[in-house]
């Protein structure tokens, strides 16, 4: 009850699509979702040699301007679907509670779409004319790269919309992070810095992929509720919490077998330090199980982003220290 006063004081103070509510609509801590992948790919690329930093900054710019457009999105469909209710256990919505206007939500979807499409033209031009565009076009003509990178900015933006309106109510949201949120991002930052790509990188993008999901199963685990009863099906709304359990700890235990496996390769520091990875991840299992529903389960959305975090920080010190 105290909690919901608080919310309810804070919704009355909060001045209609003001500055300080767009920045809660953007839910900066999320950024960091949107960055382990490029992180660790760009600190796989310096291990194999040098890499433009002006473009590594570019594409976590694109990554964090994707990561925003696709919260900002879920905020506004969520609302206009009536997911986001009175009953709704997570963090507070920007247009469900009023602070920011549906209107003036498409506008700022708009103008963060565009802005992330400007930052992904620059990314192209900047490619080509890299000297990592000279490994690339020994197999590939520059128009053919062009239109490549083009059509996975597109795909990106339109993931973004197609995730919120379709596929994360139909099940399809684990997949759609692996795919944008790990394989896409790891693999295109690491082909932009380099100019080329293999199997190192496919199995760290694997790794990443499935940590960064641990937070949409911490936050499908505690709405499974709401959302079966919103129409919304993810996978543990359909399979039930004993699933979404077992699905929140494998996630973590497959990611760290997947950096074990680059430390039979050669790399040995990153499959000793993710060792302290999986020992929080399955802390943070411990916990979640223990707490099983409610809002107490916003702590283990906490815990997650810190392992999360943890994981870039131990993956990018391996690999820049070996």
């Amino acid at each position: 009850r105290g909690e919901w006063r608080k919310n309810l004081i804070f919704a009355d103070m909060m001045k209609q699509n003001s500055f300080k509510a767009w920045v809660l609509a953007c839910r900066p801590k999320t950024l960091s979702g949107a960055l382990v992948s490029v992180c660790c790919a760009t600190a796989l690329a310096c291990r194999h040699g040098s890499v433009d930093w002006r473009m590594a900054l570019l594409c976590a710019l694109f990554a964090s301007l994707m990561q925003v457009a696709s919260n900002l999105i879920n905020d506004l469909y969520d609302f206009l679907r009536g997911t986001d209710g009175e009953d709704r256990l997570g963090p507070e919505r920007a247009c469900a509670q009023g602070w920011i206007t549906p209107s003036a939500m498409r506008r700022g979807i708009t103008l963060v779409c565009v802005l992330a499409a400007m930052v992904g033209v620059g990314i192209i031009v900047g490619f080509c004319l890299s000297p990592a565009f000279a490994v690339l076009s020994a197999t590939m003509s520059l128009p053919a790269v062009a239109a490549v990178f083009t059509l996975v900015v597109a795909a990106v933006v339109g993931g973004a919309f197609f995730y919120t309106t379709f596929g994360s109510y139909h099940g399809l949201g684990d997949m759609l992070v692996y795919l944008f949120f790990g394989y896409i991002p790891t693999c295109g930052t690491y082909l932009v810095l380099r100019g080329t790509l293999d199997w190192e990188v496919m199995v760290l993008a694997t790794a990443v992929a499935l940590v960064v999901d641990t937070l949409l199963v911490v936050n499908n685990y505690r709405d499974r509720d709401t959302d079966r009863s919103a129409g919304k099906f993810t996978l543990i709304a359909r399979f039930g919490r004993r699933f979404g359990e077992h699905f929140y700890l494998w996630q973590g235990i497959l990611a760290w077998i997947c950096a074990s496996f680059l430390g039979l390769h050669g790399h040995f520091m990153v499959s000793r330090l993710t060792v302290i990875y999986v020992l929080l991840h399955c802390a943070t299992w411990r916990s979640m199980r223990r707490i099983g529903e409610g809002r107490a389960l916003n702590a283990i959305l906490g815990m997650t982003s810190r392992n999360m975090l943890c994981f870039t920080l131990l993956v990018v010190m391996a690999l820049m220290i070996e």
